[in-house]
Order: C-alpha cells, then sequence, then structure tokens
C-alpha cells in the first residue's frame, strides 16, 4: 500500500501549485482521501476532503475559495489544486486514505498516510 505525494515547491505569494496524491495496492475507489497539513511547530490539520462520490469537505476554513479537491479514479489519484497561496499556508502536505463513503474528521479514521511534500510560500 502506498500513498505518494507530489508537486510540492517554492512559490511566491499569490501564486498557484498543484498537488498530487497516487495511490496504489488498495481499491481507490472505495476510500475517502484527505489532505492534511502540518506547519512547523503547529498541530497538524486536515485541509480538504473528497469523498467516494467525489463531494468534498473543507476542514480549513482558511482555504476556502482557494484550495480546490478532485480525483481521477482511472489514475488512483487525488489532486490538490492551491491558488492564492499565503505564506500561512506553507507546510508539510500529507494525504491519507480512509474506507469510509464520506469525509470522517477524526485522524485515527485514516488507513494509510503518504509521507508528504513540503510547500513553502514566500512573503
Amino acid at each position: 500500500v502506498q500513498l505518494v505525494e507530489s508537486g510540492g515547491g517554492l512559490v511566491q505569494a499569490g501564486g498557484s501549485l498543484r498537488l498530487s496524491c497516487a495511490a496504489s495496492g488498495f481499491t481507490f475507489d472505495d476510500y475517502a482521501i484527505t489532505w492534511f497539513r502540518q506547519a512547523p511547530g503547529k498541530e497538524r490539520e486536515g485541509v480538504i476532503c473528497i469523498s467516494r462520490s467525489r463531494g468534498s469537505t473543507y476542514y480549513a476554513d482558511s482555504v476556502k475559495g482557494r484550495f480546490t479537491i478532485s480525483r481521477d479514479n482511472a489514475k488512483n489519484t487525488v489532486y490538490l489544486q492551491m491558488n492564492r497561496l499565503k505564506p500561512e499556508d506553507t507546510a508539510d502536505y500529507h494525504c491519507a486514505a480512509a474506507f469510509f463513503n464520506r469525509c470522517p474528521p477524526r485522524q485515527w479514521s485514516y488507513n494509510y498516510w503518504g509521507q508528504g511534500t513540503q510547500v513553502t510560500v514566500s512573503s
């Protein structure tokens, strides 16, 4: 089982990035996928989730209107489109998979986790 994130990097404030989360080793279609992030010195927080039926749930109010999530089940991949990035978006971004129809809010509900990709937004 693997979740592999990619697409992170250094970007100026106001810029955009698209993160990818590629899954293998499990039945991807049966899982809700959430992006989490952890900034230095802070607790990990949920950002946004996409359910099996492609409904999205925002866990971080600060990203509403700027971040969107999508999934391509044919490619076993979830994408996080991040626009109008801010320095406070700087964090290590992880994707995680939960065997749920909807998006579970509790981190202990998630079965699989990726290693993360770093996003740094300069001011």
